[in-house]
């Protein structure tokens, strides 16, 4: 991937509950990502890109969650070292940090948050933040394609960002078999680049 002062790199919810095996909400190979993503943060530096993590960061309850009445089990609740980034990510001081889901919301785009119980969608602020900064390209990895890499680059592709997500920057939840694969058709329909 070629970086420039243009291009915004999103790394997308590599926190201990996706990535490590012991995690709530392990994604299978999520590990297997992180050196390459590590890669990518280096180079985007390096060029001048704006770098951005993402962070799922939800309170005890919320309708997100399977115990409360949603589809996921309890995961990356605030505080706690679920939430926390992986140990092996790399992580840069002068990035930009957006926490996801912190009002109970259904969070998977790194650039809106949506109310589980009425869809009201409200922007996170980083779309605007990203063209404060002259950003014109978003380049997305992390965890997990099917789910919140998905929903941040079909944002990103809608906010007039030209997208690309990095397939060895990435894994599937595949919570059915083939939400992967069909997730990456759903993109390239959507006129994000799969690399």
């Amino acid at each position: 991937m070629r970086y420039d002062n243009r291009t915004a790199l999103v790394v997308v919810d590599v926190q201990n509950d996706f990535a490590d095996p012991g995690g709530s909400l392990y994604v299978p190979g999520g590990e297997e990502s992180i050196e390459f993503v590590n890669g990518q943060v280096t180079e985007a530096r390096q060029a001048g890109a704006v770098i951005v993590y993402t962070q799922d960061w939800h309170p005890e309850s919320t309708p997100h969650f399977a115990k409360d009445g949603g589809i996921w089990p309890v995961h990356c609740v605030g505080g706690t070292a679920g939430a926390d980034f992986h140990p092996d990510l790399l992580v840069v001081e002068d990035a930009v940090f957006v926490k996801k889901g912190t009002g109970g919301e259904d969070g998977y785009s790194a650039f809106n948050v949506s109310d589980p119980e009425t869809g009201e969608v409200t922007p996170t602020g980083l779309a605007d933040r990203l063209r404060e900064a002259g950003v014109e390209k978003v380049v997305v990895v992390g965890l997990a394609l099917d789910y919140c890499v998905k929903a941040s680059a079909l944002d990103a592709a809608s906010e007039g960002f030209a997208t690309t997500v990095l397939a060895d920057g990435t894994r599937a939840v595949n919570l059915a078999p083939g939400d992967g694969t069909r997730a990456a058709a759903e993109l390239a329909r959507a006129g994000v680049e799969i690399a």
